[in-house]
């Protein structure tokens, strides 16, 4: 199996460096292409991107800033993978998790698979945060009758495939919440795993708002009431 990681890039130039190292780091149990889209930079980023020599990456860059929904889909639009996991630049993430979520696949448990965060003192990045986190969680249960743990997680693993199925057209944050009620509106249950989170603050530019928490309430609900899809 190939995993294709996808990493959507704005305005990282301080930790896109680390964030490239840390993930082609790891010791994955299958082959893997780096997939980074430069979602149009205006700082040093895509000069720190030019310099990386590692034949498992490909860079492909925004002329203007689309957010992170476009960002993803033009790296799913270009991956070669069989499953794709989406992985942020912000070091929020350890990337030495990603071979936990593909356990699940490749013992043949799950075809998708969630990374649930643990969220403490140390890691959260605000009160508010978690709380509004939590909220858009459990209207996506109570509305889909299901009980998943973190439906804004950035861990979502899952066959290349089904992703392009889904036909995502949030542009920005929202792509996570339309990625979890058109899969619950199949049926598809995600199989969670735990997984590491450090949280950054704003000042480190955090940039998802309470803004995007009543958009991701607003695409659970519009999608709940849409026609279930034949499952693919």
């Amino acid at each position: 199996m190939k995993l294709s990681i996808l990493m959507p890039v704005y305005n990282e130039e301080e930790r896109i460096a680390d964030a490239l190292k840390q993930a082609l780091a790891v010791d994955y149990p299958c082959e893997i292409e780096l997939v980074v889209v430069d979602d149009g930079s205006r700082d040093g980023t895509g000069e720190v991107l030019g310099r990386v020599d590692d034949q498992r990456l490909r860079v492909i860059t925004h002329q203007r800033n689309a957010g992170k929904g476009a960002a993803i889909k033009t790296a799913v639009d270009n991956a070669e993978g069989e499953y794709m996991v989406i992985l942020d630049a912000d070091l929020e993430y350890d990337p030495q998790d990603i071979p936990k979520l593909l356990e699940p696949v490749l013992d043949g448990r799950a075809k998708v698979v969630y990374g649930n965060r643990t969220f403490g003192s140390h890691s959260a990045y605000s009160f508010w945060y978690v709380m509004g986190n939590k909220g858009v969680t459990t209207v996506a249960n109570v509305l889909y009758n299901s009980y998943i743990g973190d439906l804004e997680t950035c861990f979502k693993l899952m066959p290349l495939e089904l992703y392009r199925s889904l036909e995502i057209r949030s542009r920005g944050f929202g792509m996570e919440a339309e990625v979890t009620g058109k899969l619950l509106r199949r049926r598809i249950r995600p199989y969670e795993v735990p997984i590491s989170y450090r949280a950054r603050g704003r000042e480190e530019g955090k940039k998802i708002t309470w803004k995007d928490g009543v958009e991701a309430v607003w695409i659970l609900a519009r999608e709940r009431t849409r026609r279930r899809p034949a499952t693919r």
